[in-house]
């Protein structure tokens, strides 16, 4: 349960990378997790304890973007201009250096706001090879949970981009061994891939029994395409060509309707809410979304603040008049994660779940921070980083990367 004003007399013990159980205590505490050399945690007196937040979709190739990405000229109109102009750019422009900074800023910032898991789609099409080992380096170096995968492409070079692309997964998937990293098959969007690049990657999910992570009805320009291929929408096209395996995830939804959001739903697929990115993006407002209780929040590559996502799902919602939205947005991501870590997690904080745990007072940063048992922000600091070190170096590979996007 969550350690509210009339439970801080409670201390959380944590054993084996699981809260084992709750203890009435004088002075709250987290005490180590077995094993762990990590002394006990002492919680002030006005201090809760809660589930560290989950961050269903983003892009840890946008670490760098809050260091004075230039502006886009001529100004984009349309999404896919915004694509074609920005995002696609940006991708391209990525090496390993630049990458690996990316990751482990985007990754530092996000425990230190309280985010324990990041749910991550990413593309780097001049850097694929092992792409997605600099990714699961940088988070068992920093101690987050992830899930990540290369999100494959012909938009570049065609259908040997793609392969390529899926390739990376299989190989991260198969030869991953960091503990607390998974990996998924991703596809780009189906707008820019072939329906022989959307069977293989479902084929290849389903032998590597994982799930496909993929941008679906984002912009009605995806809607557009799969019509004009003959399919319904980018939904059918992707189940159809059986590329969905169950607990498979959805990105935006924004064109959906609500037959097919349910449809998703029955398919036990999880359709992620990116609220600031739709709203920035000027995509639209996924309504529909509300008739599927399979829906998690995510950030789509802006900053793992969760409680900022929330904040902006709550002002969206009521402007839209959607107040259906709010709380299964805020439990979604447990029940996703559960399925994908094949574990136990919960919106509360409760004996038998995993100990991803944030202490905090209340409308403050998090004070300590445990990964599964394990302490990586203790007293408002990173354990296994320097923060200021991590940002000099992000600031540097945002220079070099600015310069090489304006060559492209």
């Amino acid at each position: 349960m969550l350690l509210d004003a009339q439970q801080r007399g409670t201390s959380v013990l944590v054993e084996a990378g699981h809260v084992a159980k709750l203890i009435p205590a004088a002075e709250p505490m987290v005490p180590r997790a077995a094993g762990s050399a990590s002394p006990g945690l002492s919680v002030p007196a006005n201090a809760v304890v809660t589930p560290g937040a989950i961050n269903a979709h983003t892009h840890l190739y946008s670490g760098l973007v809050p260091f004075d990405m230039p502006e886009v000229e001529p100004p984009p109109e349309s999404f896919l201009q915004i694509l074609e102009r920005l995002w696609w750019r940006l991708d391209r422009a990525l090496d390993a250096d630049a990458l690996r900074a990316a990751a482990r800023y985007y990754i530092a910032d996000a425990l230190l706001a309280g985010t324990t898991t990041l749910i991550d789609h990413h593309e780097s099409p001049q850097c694929i090879e092992g792409c997605l080992d600099i990714l699961g380096d940088a988070a068992a170096e920093l101690g987050i949970r992830l899930l990540t995968c290369y999100g494959a492409t012909e938009r570049n070079a065609g259908p040997t981009e793609a392969k390529r692309g899926l390739q990376e997964c299989r190989r991260f998937i198969e030869d991953n061994r960091r503990p607390l990293v998974r990996g998924a098959v991703g596809l780009h969007a189906s707008f820019t891939v072939s329906d022989d690049t959307i069977r293989q990657a479902g084929t290849l999910a389903a032998q590597l029994g994982v799930v496909t992570h993929v941008h679906v009805a984002e912009d009605i320009a995806d809607v557009s395409d799969a019509k004009q291929r003959g399919f319904a929408g980018p939904l059918e096209r992707l189940l159809e060509l059986d590329a969905l395996p169950p607990g498979s995830i959805l990105a935006h939804g924004v064109h959906l309707n609500e037959a097919q959001a349910r449809r998703a739903e029955a398919a036990r697929l999880t359709l992620v809410q990116n609220p600031r990115s739709n709203e920035g993006n000027r995509v639209g407002y996924p309504a529909a979304l509300a008739a599927s209780a399979r829906v998690a929040l995510g950030t789509d590559g802006y900053a793992a603040n969760m409680a900022e996502e929330w904040r902006a799902l709550q002002r969206l919602a009521a402007a839209h008049g959607d107040g259906a939205a709010l709380e299964p947005r805020r439990a979604g991501g447990y029940r996703m994660c559960g399925e994908l870590f094949t574990d136990r997690f919960a919106e509360s904080v409760e004996p038998g779940v995993v100990a991803d745990l944030v202490v905090s007072i209340p409308g403050a940063k998090p004070t300590h921070v445990l990964v599964a048992g394990q302490v990586v922000v203790r007293d408002g600091a990173l354990v296994h980083a320097d923060f200021d070190e991590l940002r000099a170096d992000a600031s540097a590979q945002a220079s070099r990367l600015w310069q090489r996007m304006r060559a492209l």
